[in-house]
């Protein structure tokens, strides 16, 4: 017999260690069984469990579960990445504590200590996802920098080269002074403020009588100016085109040219143009073969190109100085209020400063046509198909991505330098010592590149690279390339998608995935961002540890639907723990009334309600399949929460309770046959949504010769009988109008009533009286009898053609209950007149929230309809 309840923190551990013991969670490329594949985006090896993975991990493992259950050979690719600039900081924070830094260390020191981390506390992220119940081939586990990886790494960089895809380029990049790296566009936040804008002049060379007055938002970098850009459409410049104009304070000549980045509707007209500090002032530059004037060290301090005063500060320390200084010569103007955005580093949380530096960039405009085509060609799809257009317009606009990082953790450039600086690039160090001998004639000192790569270039390559390539021979690859699909949250389309996509058409010519569902974010309850500093954020883990991760899993699947936002509270886990609850106790009611398993002909069943149940489950199967082959979890899984909860526990064990009650032994055994054959086949159904309760159950109630999770998804379409199900949606929807009736006029839930049944056919009374112990049950009824007359006092309803009479008399004293009625309408009418008359004050419209206009709105139609139940309740009672 089962427990009363069942406990979730002793359950799961035994259940996963089962599934792992059996290793149902391997695929076996050598099966003939067609592949279903889907790498897990690879989460940071510093990282742990939060609400966001929680999503898409258990949006994935129900696909993997349901998938394996239709017959698929199923590799779900797991791994962690080593995520550069977050690993190298965590370390580095845990030296600091010893007053060590890794200069202290040395490279090579430094990095021991990384893996030396790795080893010990990296990784905690995926022992998350096995206590969420996550069916990885956990035996193909991979890493970014484990050797197979490392040498993919390493030989498409080579290619890349080779190819002139990949090369080396002196170009403003995102400069991160705290980390000093570069970093990319995607790993810069945008803060919004207001600033200022000050304006001062530029006295024209040899006439300083005359002056073009500038505004900008970083006075200090004037030292780095090389040129001022007016239109060449505006009359007010047209003179000074062509001429110098003198930088304040050092007084430098620099040139007044015409631009189109000049816009003379905007400000004065007229822009200072810093081309080693601002990245359209660099695309000027490169326009008009201006110099570049780099004003900052690497720590974001100003160099020896400024003068001597303000050298060694930040550009925020000098600012002020700078104005003062511009003031004391009368070249101030003025200054006004600024809205503007100020880029800081997604990690480091300071402002990024553009900076000219030598980096490793990718072409990617030669590589995104290819990735843009196989999208516009089918072969790989977008769900939701509205995210092709977003694809699109970033692939057209694409900018060359920037892929070194002066760090230390990572994949080192696989570039050697001569005495001359003569680039070598190849696979290992000897490769290029070799190329090098043979250049120079003679065995020469190389140098190796310090700079390692992009996280995101390894991650590229991950759905080709965890499957064993560049061996292609590999089993794996062969049968599980191109994956199936990729599950992942929109806001990395642009980090990781497109980048696999790119990447996957150059080296493999093949699609990485032939679908990509992309799933919204997790929000608070309200829809807002959670954020630690809003305390609103959910800790997945701890809710596993409070309802279960089956609960958690379930509210988040439940709610994930056209890329839309899933909202998340712990109510809503609580609420679907009650679900899982509710689950527990269908199955013990059955397994109380002695359900068996005993693999009867369901063919053979001849009980209606039997055949009702039968047919449901089948249907239910059906439409929750597909649902699943589109990625609409949340219709997949609204479909079995009904199923369950509606039709299986609300009306079926309720309308077999007669049998059990009643003497028809024939009858007893068949439902139990059935029950027990329902329940198994619902065990299934609810399995790739909820592991764990689902296994238990089917472990606990019989002798099983496998597993729940080894089983073949429900196929029962020889058994519906869908002629016999409406007549029993009938039945039902005839004890819906009944109780629906007892409620409007205030019939007591413990009374039972007499029921009379006017105008009803052959068929429909046939159908009633072989449900007739049903009705009484489910819908209270005392006696039942067939009338072709309406009696005094009795309320009616219409259904199909009969109608349904009560006799209130002994019930319900009907004038007590009108005079009732009518002063909810005097209270109701009263209300929404009051309503109507705040709603149509156009001051108080104007003034109000607009929340609380819209609740004002809200409850305005709540009240119109009660209003208008109100009046039906007495037009039934006459």
């Amino acid at each position: 017999m089962l427990e009363k309840a069942f406990n979730p923190q002793t359950a799961e551990k035994e259940i996963f260690q089962k599934w792992t013991d059996k290793d149902l969670f391997a695929c076996h490329p050598e099966s003939e069984k067609p592949p279903f594949s889907i790498v897990i985006p690879p989460p940071n090896v510093t990282g742990n469990l939060h609400i966001g993975h929680a999503l898409n991990y258990a949006l994935q493992d129900t696909v993997c579960r349901y998938k394996r259950m239709k017959g698929f050979d199923v590799l779900w690719q797991p791994g962690t990445d080593h995520a550069g600039i977050a690993t190298q900081m965590v370390v580095e924070r845990m030296l600091a504590k010893e007053n060590i830094s890794r200069h202290d260390l040395g490279r090579e020191k430094f990095l021991e200590k990384v893996w030396e981390w790795k080893a010990h506390s990296g990784g905690q992220i995926v022992n998350q996802l096995k206590r969420l119940g996550c069916s990885c081939d956990w035996s193909r586990e991979r890493f970014t920098m484990d050797e197979g990886l490392s040498a993919a790494v390493r030989k498409v960089f080579v290619k890349m080269y080779k190819d002139g895809l990949i090369y080396r380029d002196k170009r403003l990049v995102n400069w991160d002074p705290k980390l000093q790296t570069a970093i990319s566009d995607l790993e810069v936040v945008q803060k919004e403020t207001v600033g200022k804008m000050w304006y001062f002049k530029y006295p024209l060379e040899n006439n300083p009588e005359k002056f073009i007055m500038v505004g900008t938002t970083r006075p200090e970098t004037l030292f780095g100016d090389t040129a001022v850009a007016v239109s060449d459409k505006d009359e007010r410049y047209q003179d000074f085109i062509g001429k110098n104009v003198l930088i304040p304070i050092i007084n430098k000549p620099i040139p007044v040219v015409a631009d189109e980045h000049a816009d003379p509707e905007k400000g004065t007209g007229a822009v200072k143009i810093t081309p080693a500090h601002d990245f359209n002032d660099f695309e000027v530059g490169k326009r008009h073969q201006l110099p570049l004037v780099n004003l900052l060290t690497k720590e974001a301090k100003l160099n020896e190109n400024v003068p001597e005063k303000y050298q060694g500060m930040s550009p925020l320390q000098a600012r002020p100085l700078v104005l003062e200084d511009i003031k004391a010569l009368g070249l101030y103007d003025h200054e006004e209020d600024n809205p503007m955005t100020i880029p800081y580093g997604d990690r480091s949380d300071v402002i990024i400063e553009p900076w000219l530096t030598d980096q490793w960039f990718v072409d990617t405009s030669k590589l995104a046509p290819a990735a843009v085509e196989a999208v516009k060609s089918g072969n790989t799809k977008f769900v939701p198909e509205n995210w092709e257009n977003m694809y699109y317009s970033w692939m057209q606009d694409i900018q060359p991505w920037c892929i070194s990082r002066q760090l230390w953790w990572g994949h080192q450039v696989p570039v050697w330098y001569g005495p001359d600086g003569k680039i070598f690039c190849e696979e290992t160090e000897q490769l290029a010592q070799a190329e090098a001998d043979k250049h120079y004639g003679q065995p020469t000192v190389l140098t190796r590149d310090t700079d390692v790569l992009d996280t995101w270039f390894s991650s590229g390559l991950w759905a080709f690279s965890t499957l064993g390539w560049p061996n292609e021979d590999d089993v794996h690859l062969k049968k599980y390339y191109p994956t199936s699909v990729l599950i992942t949250g929109f806001d990395i389309i642009f980090f990781w998608v497109a980048r696999m996509m790119m990447m996957s058409m150059y080296n493999m010519h093949q699609v990485p995935f032939k679908e990509i569902h992309l799933h919204g974010l997790v929000r608070d309850e309200k829809g807002q961002k959670m954020s630690k500093s809003k305390g609103n954020g959910i800790d997945p883990l701890a809710m596993c540890d409070k309802y279960g991760a089956d609960a958690l899993r379930f509210s988040l699947v439940v709610q994930e639907g056209s890329g839309r936002s899933v909202l998340m509270g712990e109510s809503r886990v609580e609420n679907y723990r009650n679900f899982t609850t509710k689950i527990w106790n269908a199955v013990r009611f059955c397994e109380m009334n002695e359900m068996t398993h005993n693999a009867s002909d369901l063919s053979l069943v001849q009980l209606p309600i039997n055949k009702w149940m039968i047919t449901k489950l089948s249907l239910a199967a059906k439409e929750i399949a597909k649902w699943m082959e589109t990625y609409a979890f949340n219709e997949a899984s609204n479909v079995l929460y009904h199923f369950v909860w509606n039709t299986f526990c609300d009306k079926y064990l309720e309308a077999v309770k007669p049998i059990f009650y009643g003497n028809d032994e024939k009858g007893k055994a068949e439902t139990r046959a059935v029950m027990g054959a329902v329940v198994d086949e619902m065990l299934k159904l609810i399995h790739p949504f909820m592991p764990f309760i689902s296994e238990e159950l089917w472990d606990k109630t019989a002798v099983r010769n496998q597993m729940l999770m080894e089983t073949s998804w429900p196929d029962w379409t020889k058994y519906e009988d869908i002629h016999s199900m409406q007549n029993q949606d009938w039945i039902f929807d005839l004890i819906t109008s009944v109780r629906s009736v007892r409620t409007q006029v205030n019939v007591p839930a413990s009374t039972k009533i007499q029921l009379k049944i006017k105008d009803a056919n052959d068929e429909q009374t046939n159908i009633i009286n072989t449900n007739l112990d049903i009705i009484k049950s489910l819908a209270r009824v005392e006696n039942l009898t067939f009338t072709n007359e309406t009696g005094k006092g009795e309320v009616a309803q219409v259904l199909d053609g009969l109608t349904l009479l009560i006799p209130l008399a002994g019930i319900v004293d009907v004038e007590k209950e009108k005079e009732r009625l009518n002063k909810e309408i005097d209270n109701l009418t009263g209300f929404i007149a009051r309503l109507k008359a705040q709603l149509s004050n156009e001051a108080f419209v104007s003034k109000a929230p607009v929340n609380i206009v819209e609740e004002k709105k809200k409850s305005l139609s709540d009240s119109e309809l009660s209003l208008q139940k109100i009046n039906d309740i007495l037009t039934l009672l006459g």
